[in-house]
């Protein structure tokens, strides 16, 4: 019993950094800084974690991190209403680090205003 403990403590020590890593954090955008695109999506990505999209925003194309798909659901939007080419407005924080990634937090698809957080 006493042997598997340092064993234990050895696949803790591994696993959670990992865990860690896996996560976007939202502490990689700035909230300080909220953009407002009003565009066609594409690529758009129903799944979990979260849900994805592209949208061309000042020149460059932008990767879109939505919300876990029961929570858009739960808060009616649907796949419908970002089906890829439609126009939506997409309000959100871009990455710190300058890459050309934005966190979402509300979507007007449809005349609808849906908040994601």
């Amino acid at each position: 019993m006493l042997r598997l403990m340092p064993l234990s403590a050895a696949a803790v020590v591994l696993v959670v950094p990992a865990a860690a890593l896996a996560d976007q954090g939202w502490g990689a955008y700035d909230a300080d800084e909220v953009i407002r695109i009003t565009a066609p999506v594409s690529d758009v990505t129903w799944g979990n974690p979260d849900g994805a999209a592209k949208v061309r925003h000042a020149g460059k194309v932008w990767d879109v991190v939505l919300a876990p798909v029961a929570r858009m659901e739960a808060r009616g939007l649907t796949r419908e209403m970002l089906a890829s080419g439609k126009p939506v407005t997409l309000e959100g924080y871009p990455r710190k680090d300058g890459v050309t990634e934005m966190r979402i937090e509300r979507v007007v698809a449809e005349g609808k205003t849906v908040e994601l957080r």
